[in-house]
């Protein structure tokens, strides 16, 4: 099956920013840094403990991360965000609070014209998120 994940780069805080989101939304984190890597030998010694690799998952949600920064440097921009599709309106007030803990709230959750519970906000990381939850969904 084909599936999408969201992959973020950080500049030095991956481990922090991952453990944060493990923190909000639950789920099994890995953590490869580059010292553990057959990249150790060749990277500065500087770099031993930034984060080669690493996954969150919680059910559906697969979030992917690095501190492995091009050499242009890290650019943040408003042009990616991550979505999440919540199962319950409790999930989504949860997660809408702890998410925007520490960064900026930019659209509170509200009732929409299409029948569900939205809401944005940037991260104390500069991530931008989109909550969903549709109300009255069928029951599965």
């Amino acid at each position: 099956m084909t599936q999408l994940n969201a992959y973020l780069t950080f500049n030095g805080n991956c481990r922090e920013a991952m453990n944060f989101y493990k923190e909000c939304l639950g789920g099994e984190l890995t953590l490869q840094t580059i010292g553990e890597s057959p990249m150790a030998a060749n990277m500065p010694p500087q770099m031993k403990e930034s984060i080669l690799h690493s996954t969150l998952i919680k059910d559906n949600v697969v979030i992917m991360a690095s501190d492995m920064v091009s050499d242009q440097g890290l650019i943040k921009g408003n042009s990616v965000s991550l979505m999440i599709n919540c199962g319950s309106e409790d999930e989504i007030r949860t997660l809408y609070a702890s998410l925007s803990k520490g960064g900026q709230a930019t659209h509170p959750l509200e009732d929409t014209f299409w029948g569900a519970l939205f809401g944005n906000l940037t991260d104390k990381y500069g991530n931008q998120w989109l909550l969903h939850y549709q109300k009255n969904q069928p029951a599965s």
